[in-house]
């Protein structure tokens, strides 16, 4: 049976209104054209969709069927012309991700790369959070995709693998922490830190767990980056905790050692967060895959959600 568009939108038009010159008027199309397109559609589906009388016009049961169908086409037209709008990039589009210190340091840059290689046409606003304020984010719309510790609750939101993570301690060599391999936190507090700026959020977590255990924080230096981290503690300025994958690359490239942490919050699993699949666009269903993709490359034996 063939249909076209304006099919659509005028029975839609109609249901709306209650009015076949109203619903015409706002194509607009002469009446007796309505009419007779209208008239057309139910002769070739063998259907009457609208009662008609002195009110007005309004769905028969059959037309109540029709018109959701038919309101569910128009929406996927409407989205393939928005589609098409930003691959020919008439249109940007932006996407609202955010991540907590440790994702956005060292597994997001090397998985966002081939998304954004592959949509030019997006623009990026990335963040950085703790998690339960990426949580809150996404809970509350402001944020489109989270990537949070995954020993959280979330509350209602829809959580899928991201990545597995573990935090460590850089040392200089020949520091005493070395001996005590592993080490606990509470015994690294003994000694100066080298840390990331106050308001990191990981920052923020390690002067968490100072506070839990009862010790001082002895902030020697506070430093921008992982990387400044790692050249100040191989100078033998201090101690730091950083995510495992980091701390390794340190240890290969300077006079540094991983002392793995024996507390079980050390080792954690990173997970993405959405509101609902339903309720991302075209393009931010392409990023969550994109990234359970990457955490498939990096771990093939990892289940694909």
């Amino acid at each position: 049976m063939h249909f076209d568009l304006p099919d659509l939108r005028l029975i839609a038009a109609i249901a709306a209104t209650g009015s076949l010159s109203k619903a015409a008027a706002t194509f607009p199309v002469a009446v007796s054209a309505a009419s007779t397109r209208l008239r057309l559609f139910e002769e070739r589906c063998g259907l009457t969709l609208f009662v008609r009388s002195s009110d007005g016009m309004s769905l028969t049961p059959a037309g109540r069927l029709v018109l959701e169908a038919c309101q569910g086409v128009l929406k996927e037209a409407r989205q393939l012309n928005d589609t098409l709008q930003e691959l020919n990039g008439e249109r940007r589009i932006t996407l609202r991700l955010a991540a907590s210190t440790v994702a956005n340091s060292t597994f997001l840059p090397a998985a966002l790369g081939p998304f954004l290689a592959d949509y030019p046409e997006v623009d990026l606003q990335l963040a950085e959070h703790n998690s339960k304020d990426v949580l809150r984010g996404v809970s509350e719309g402001s944020i489109d995709i989270g990537v949070y510790d995954g020993n959280l609750a979330t509350e209602g939101l829809l959580s899928l693998p991201f990545r597995n993570d573990r935090l460590v301690l850089l040392v200089p060599h020949g520091h005493a922490l070395i001996g005590q391999r592993p080490a606990s936190l509470r015994s690294a507090f003994n000694f100066p830190f080298v840390c990331l700026p106050a308001e990191r959020a990981m920052q923020r977590f390690v002067e968490y767990m100072a506070v839990r255990n009862a010790q001082p924080l002895k902030v020697r230096v506070r430093a921008p980056s992982f990387d400044a981290i790692a050249q100040l503690v191989a100078q033998g300025v201090g101690v730091s905790m950083l995510p495992e994958v980091a701390a390794t690359r340190f240890a290969q490239e300077l006079p540094v050692a991983v002392v793995m942490l024996e507390d079980t919050w050390a080792t954690r699993e990173l997970r993405i967060c959405i509101r609902s699949w339903d309720g991302l666009s075209s393009h931010a269903r392409q990023l969550v895959s994109y990234l359970t993709q990457e955490r498939a490359a990096a771990d093939p034996s990892a289940a694909a959600p």
